[in-house]
């Protein structure tokens, strides 16, 4: 009975054959399960990964090419911007003269003695207009109708010619600078229509050979009719203005004198009470300035640019982009005394283009195109430019330019497929080798187990050996460590822990007694911490309300604020730590005030102290009598300079005044933007960088200081104010911004200083809501009475 049940037991029951058939073979089931998981793992990899990169390439090479789109928009939109800030500053010139009469004559006398030939004229019989002679900065014609008997201008023209004579002094310098510009001119009002051009060119002998009777009927009428009577509405409600640009341009067309495709910008001359029109001045521009942005457009390999207007005319483009959009060649249509440029995607002979012309939507569209007889996928990317006010004949409308960019989108994906075939190779070499690494390690795996076995079992019977002694307490046991494996690890491992058991079981009671001295100590040493703190707050928190009274109290009073009798003076200020480092004052001498702003790098305790040292030194120096803002401002750094030197506080000072004298703000110094709202509605921002350099960084900042006078007339605005306004942030993290602020100003600007100062405040802080105010906060508002 015992022989028959030990058989067994010696077959099957030893540790090594469970070890072997367990171990063996659990290894075994694990290396084919997960082989066979990374071989499926593998395989949708690829597919992931090949619909990710995909992805990831389309994606990125549609960003690319919107990318792309927008630089070039840009780049159009900058050469228009230029044009029309040329154009600006040449109307802001004339526009002073019309403002001015008195001064307009003294110009107009100055430069026909500068420039005779500019503002006399000789009688053409042929033609029968009046110009000046060769050699003069600019031609001035004068049509038949505008001659006296005499054939001399009439008096009221003969003003007009002098007048307009500044131009000779401005647009040679005009045209050299900024952008590149055919010409620019000046004509006169519907009555008195004078025609004056920089630079001087056959301008009349040339209107005579290419449009017979033009000096029969107005200029206006004949050559831009509608465009006059535009402005004269927009003169009666500007609101009907098409944009908010006063600057026209109109559709490219041929340039009578030069023969080239042109654009022309043209900005109106209004009358001093801007209620009518009196004449314009303008610029024009080479439709191929326009044209050489759009036709360098190079994308991949045949990609190209095309710009075309919103009724679809396309005034840009390169000969393969007219192939392969299918519009045609430049074409020529007669307008009213000027010739006009065609060339329409509404007429293309590839109906995607056709219809793209109806619907030219930003974005992204997939276009199927006819190339050779096949239907190619292209991509077209549509950009649209800011609106203009354009011309082409009536009425001035607004006009949205786009730009679009067309590319085979086999060019643009090309990378993709390159990719993905990449991706399939690669997973095919991957499944090879992990078959080849799953069959190895099978063989491996087998050998290894049965190799290791015997070795193994040994050294772990003795782990259970000792570990039965541990557990009947007796703490001696230990095990021989016999190999520098796992097991003999293990072995090392029960023999330190063997030791360990043992003696804290023997010094477990003087082990406690150690640990719980040592925590009486901590408890003792933190208990003294806490209480060297607790008096320490106690001490910054005096010193903080000490410094925080007297900031306070060398703010103006309400009286100073009000004792302006031609101003109205309200204030707010809130720190963001207990001692704030903005700072304002009002300060009072005779019938002079000084009134300043500055803002402290930083805030808290020394901010605070370098913002009492600025009020202490501003007034001082006050009371002292310097009235000269730039040399008030260089004492005031150099006795700061040498304060802060002496303290060591690594701070300086963004500062600013405006000294009044019941007529104009003189402003001097370096800081925010100060914003001015004029009676009628007008906002400016005055820029402070070029006024000075921050008090406290350099000994003597005489070389930086600057000052600027600012006109201040009744019900006229300002407002001061210091970073920690516009940069207050709501939830989201987005700043309050100084567009924010001026449009508060602006929305406000009929009320009182102290309610424009509540209004600002309580929309401020409604953006703030329960969000942490960063820094210091102030604003000063003046209002003239």
């Amino acid at each position: 009975m015992d022989q028959t049940t030990a058989k067994p037991s010696i077959r099957w029951g030893s540790f090594r054959a469970k070890f072997v058939l367990l171990v063996g073979g659990a290894v075994l089931f694990d290396l084919v399960v997960s082989g066979g998981l990374a071989l499926w793992n593998v395989q949708r990899l690829s597919r992931d990964a090949a619909t990710e990169v995909g992805h990831g390439l389309e994606s990125a090479s549609q960003d690319y090419l919107q990318s792309y789109a927008s630089s070039t928009a840009s780049q159009v939109s900058l050469l228009i911007d230029q044009v029309h800030s040329d154009v600006t500053v040449l109307a802001g010139i004339m526009q002073n003269q019309i403002a001015d009469p008195a001064l307009a004559a003294k110009i107009g006398m100055s430069a026909a003695m500068a420039y005779p030939g500019s503002t006399r004229v000789t009688y053409d019989p042929k033609g029968r207009w009046a110009q000046n002679a060769p050699g003069a900065a600019s031609v001035v014609s004068v049509w038949g109708y505008l001659l006296g008997q005499d054939h001399l201008p009439r008096p009221d023209v003969q003003a007009e010619i002098d007048t307009s004579a500044v131009l000779d002094i401005v647009a040679p310098s005009l045209l050299r600078s900024g952008s590149s510009k055919l010409q620019m001119y000046y004509i006169g009002p519907k009555e008195r229509p004078i025609f004056r051009t920089s630079p001087y060119t056959d301008q009349a002998q040339t209107f005579d050979r290419l449009y017979p009777g033009h000096n029969d009927a107005n200029f206006w009428e004949f050559f831009f009719p509608g465009l006059y009577e535009s402005w004269q509405a927009w003169a009666i409600d500007p609101s009907t203005r098409p944009t908010a640009s006063d600057i026209t341009q109109t559709a490219p067309y041929t340039d009578a004198i030069t023969g080239k495709l042109i654009v022309s910008f043209f900005h109106p001359l209004w009358t001093a009470d801007r209620k009518n029109v009196v004449g314009t001045v303008g610029a024009d521009i080479t439709l191929d300035q326009l044209a050489q942005i759009v036709e360098n457009v190079k994308v991949a390999q045949s990609g190209f640019g095309f710009l075309a207007m919103s009724d679809g005319n396309v005034i840009a483009i390169n000969k393969t982009g007219e192939n392969t959009i299918g519009v045609n060649a430049a074409s020529e249509g007669k307008g009213s005394g000027v010739t006009g440029v065609e060339r329409s995607l509404r007429t293309s002979t590839q109906p995607a283009i056709a219809k793209l012309a109806l619907n030219q939507q930003e974005g992204i569209q997939h276009l199927l195109l006819n190339v050779d007889g096949n239907q190619v996928p292209f991509m077209l990317i549509m950009k649209k430019l800011p609106a203009t006010n354009l011309w082409s004949t009536g009425p001035v409308r607004s006009e949205t330019m786009s730009l679009g960019i067309v590319v085979p989108e086999q060019e643009i994906y090309a990378s993709l497929v390159t990719a993905q075939s990449k991706i399939t190779d690669a997973t095919n070499r991957i499944v090879a080798y992990q078959i080849l690494a799953i069959l190895g390690s099978l063989l491996i795996v087998t050998v290894a187990v049965l190799a290791a076995s015997k070795r193994i079992t040994a050294g772990v019977s003795a782990l259970a050996s000792a570990a039965q002694r541990i557990q009947a307490k007796d703490y001696s046991a230990r095990v021989a460590v016999t190999s520098r494996d796992e097991v003999g690890a293990a072995a090392e491992a029960f023999n330190k822990m063997a030791e360990d058991i043992s003696f804290h079981t023997e010094n477990l009671e003087q082990l406690v007694e150690e640990r719980t001295a040592e925590i009486e100590d901590a408890k003792e040493e933190i208990s003294a911490l806490n209480a060297q703190l607790e008096r320490e707050n106690r001490r910054l928190g005096s010193e903080l309300a000490v410094a925080e009274r007297i900031q306070m109290m060398v703010l103006p009073l309400e009286a100073e604020l009000k004792s302006a009798r031609t101003l109205e003076v309200a204030a707010y200020m809130r720190a963001a730590d207990e001692v704030g480092g903005d700072y304002y004052d009002v300060l009072e001498s005779g019938d002079r005030l000084k009134i300043g702003i500055g803002d402290v790098t930083g805030h808290g305790l020394e901010s605070g102290v370098l913002m009492l040292m600025v009020q202490s030194v501003a007034r001082a120096l006050q009371e002292a009598g310097n009235t000269d803002p730039v040399k008030f401002l260089t004492d005031l750094n150099s006795a700061l300079y040498k304060n802060i030197e002496r303290t060591k506080i690594d701070k300086h000072v963004t500062l600013a005044f405006l000294d009044y004298d019941g007529k104009e703000m003189i402003l001097s110094g370096q800081h925010e933007e100060v914003i001015v709202i004029r009676s009628n509605g007008t906002l400016e921002r005055i820029d402070t960088m070029d006024l000075g350099l921050p008090i406290g960084l350099e000994a003597d900042i005489s070389p930086f200081v600057n000052s600027i006078r600012i006109p201040f007339e009744q019900d006229d605005i300002i407002v001061l104010h210091t970073d920690g306004v516009t940069e207050a942030e709501n939830s989201a993290g987005e700043l309050f911004g100084i567009d924010r602020l001026c449009a508060e100003a602006l929305r406000l600007k009929d009320k009182s200083a102290d309610a424009i100062v509540l209004g600002i405040t309580n929309t401020l802080m409604e953006y703030v809501g329960s969000h942490k105010i960063h820094d210091d906060i102030t604003l000063l508002v003046l209002r003239h009475r």
